[in-house]
């Protein structure tokens, strides 16, 4: 079921506008294949197309970051706008993203808010054109939950700032040509005190990306290394100690750009067709005529609705120009354990043959990846665990909890 609310005049005209935009700028027959449901032809328009060329093209247009100043490659537009434009784009199989999601919703945000007028010059219009792929390095081993208690060293030296530390969780740093570090400058005052942001090039010398082997057999995830790292100076962005604000920034960009985004394969690739997920987990589970299972079936799809309904609330907000409430934390947790329940649910209603399947039957494959893959969902984004604790503070009111390191220098906190 789709929740839909009408365009004002000024929203339709400039629907209308974008999808004038798309009939110009895609393949002969894209947009005509779609309205007709010619998979045909809309095969024949998607082999002229590519992702890397597509990303310049959007990212020239001011369409990719709309959000974004005029000056800076966006059209200084409002949260309704970019509702309008990923509506358009997934009915147009088109990516909602692109592979460079990090680099156009969080780097190009810090730098335009923090950064100066040379480094805006220098990387903002290869972030929106996808030249140059960014990652993000906030994550530790040991700082996760607690992003303020990180360890990573940056120590100046003359013209330079030298990196000592590791990261991890790092989302396609393999791929990466820059990385926004959040690293410690100052251990002697308070955690959040100390700490400074800056722009890291992963191909400098010193640095290590190793790839984590996930249990599904991909590798989103890495490992980084820093040993001896040099960052001219020119690369900090913003103040010396000043990196929890410009995080802060990053942070909350994280959330406006991941907003109402189902992240797979069409959101950063498209081309393919959006598969219904109700229906891809319907087509998982057999024995749909046995009373227990259309009972539980029936369950799974009354929480669906309460889903759909909870982000038709939040995207109505964008669209109305307001910003979302709680709604975006409750659905993002809410999401995370209904996906793993579902994967459950399914893996157990196809009993044996869910763990031993004949080779290359890609059914199997495709629900045993989903299972494994739903564990995630419970810790990308945002725990589950820390987003409920923000929803019982500021949606229930009760208090924050007690913190006992809150003013004392970081090198005087005991460390595990």
């Amino acid at each position: 079921m789709r929740f839909d609310t009408d365009d004002t005049d000024e929203q339709r005209e400039f629907r209308e506008e974008f999808r004038e935009w798309l009939k110009d700028n895609l393949p002969d027959g894209w947009v005509q294949s779609i309205k007709n449901g010619d998979e045909e032809l809309f095969k024949e328009s998607r082999s002229k197309w590519d992702i890397f060329s597509w990303m310049k093209t959007v990212g020239l247009s001011g369409y990719a970051a709309p959000l974004w100043p005029r000056e800076y490659g966006g059209i200084s537009g409002t949260a309704w706008m970019q509702q309008i434009i990923r509506e358009e784009l997934s009915a147009n199989r088109l990516p909602l993203a692109g592979i460079n999601l990090l680099g156009v919703g969080l780097a190009g945000p810090t730098i335009i808010e923090h950064g100066n007028e040379n480094q805006k010059t220098r990387y903002l219009s290869k972030i929106l054109t996808g030249e140059e792929i960014w990652c993000q390095l906030f994550s530790e081993p040991g700082s996760g939950s607690d992003l303020a208690s990180l360890s990573t060293k940056a120590v100046k030296d003359g013209d330079e700032w030298v990196i000592n530390g590791q990261k991890v969780w790092t989302t396609i740093a393999q791929f990466a040509k820059f990385g926004m570090l959040l690293a410690r400058t100052n251990p002697n005052v308070p955690k959040h005190e100390g700490l400074s942001y800056f722009i890291l090039d992963m191909h400098s010398k010193g640095v290590e990306i190793r790839p984590l082997k996930q249990m599904t057999g991909s590798s989103e995830f890495n490992e980084v290394f820093f040993n001896d790292v040099r960052i001219p100076a020119e690369n900090l962005v913003g103040s010396v100690g000043d990196g929890w604000r410009c995080a802060r920034t990053t942070l909350m960009n994280e959330r406006t750009a991941l907003a109402g985004l189902s992240i797979d394969e069409t959101t950063f690739l498209g081309g393919s067709a959006k598969k219904d997920p109700w229906q891809i987990f319907l087509d998982s589970v057999p024995n749909k005529e046995d009373p227990l299972i259309r009972q539980q079936l029936a369950q799974f799809f009354i929480e669906t609705q309460v889903k759909e309904i909870t982000s038709f609330r939040a995207n109505a907000a964008r669209k109305a120009g307001n910003s979302p409430g709680p709604e975006g934390g409750v659905n993002k947790v809410f999401n995370a354990e209904f996906n793993k329940r579902k994967t459950e649910f399914s893996m157990n209603a196809n009993g044996l043959r869910s763990i031993a399947w004949k080779s290359g039957d890609r059914n199997f494959e495709d629900l045993a990846t989903r299972f494994l893959r739903a564990r995630a969902n419970t810790i990308e984004g945002g725990t589950s665990e820390v987003l409920r604790n923000q929803m019982s503070e500021r949606i229930l009111g009760l208090p924050r909890d007690v913190e006992v390191d809150k003013d004392i220098p970081w090198a005087g906190i005991g460390k595990n």
